[in-house]
């Protein structure tokens, strides 16, 4: 918990939602980080639900560098699809309850 509330201190605001009032939807991703690294592991999910699959990606991009894995590409392309995916649906769903 003292992790996070320094870390506050230090994130970026959303310009987004600074300018037109609706959140973006990449924001929740700071705090999510910030939870994980509390070890607040359910509340980065709630936070930011692409928060795993996007360190997925970022783990598996990296270890590509370094060693020569068969079909690289392809894995990385369905990660970067299935993220895509997921911050899309939870960004809809986060606009339909913001509505309703």
């Amino acid at each position: 918990m003292a992790l996070l509330l320094e870390l506050e201190n230090y994130m970026l605001p959303c310009m987004n939602k600074r300018i037109f009032g609706i959140e973006c939807p990449g924001c929740g991703i700071q705090r999510s980080v910030s939870y994980l690294l509390d070890g607040n592991f359910y509340d980065a999910l709630k936070i930011y639900p692409a928060i795993y699959t996007l360190l997925l990606l970022v783990g598996f991009v990296g270890t590509s560098f370094f060693f020569n894995i068969k079909n690289a590409f392809k894995i990385k392309l369905y990660l970067l699809y299935l993220n895509v995916g997921i911050i899309i649906v939870s960004y809809i769903y986060k606009m339909i309850h913001l509505i309703h």
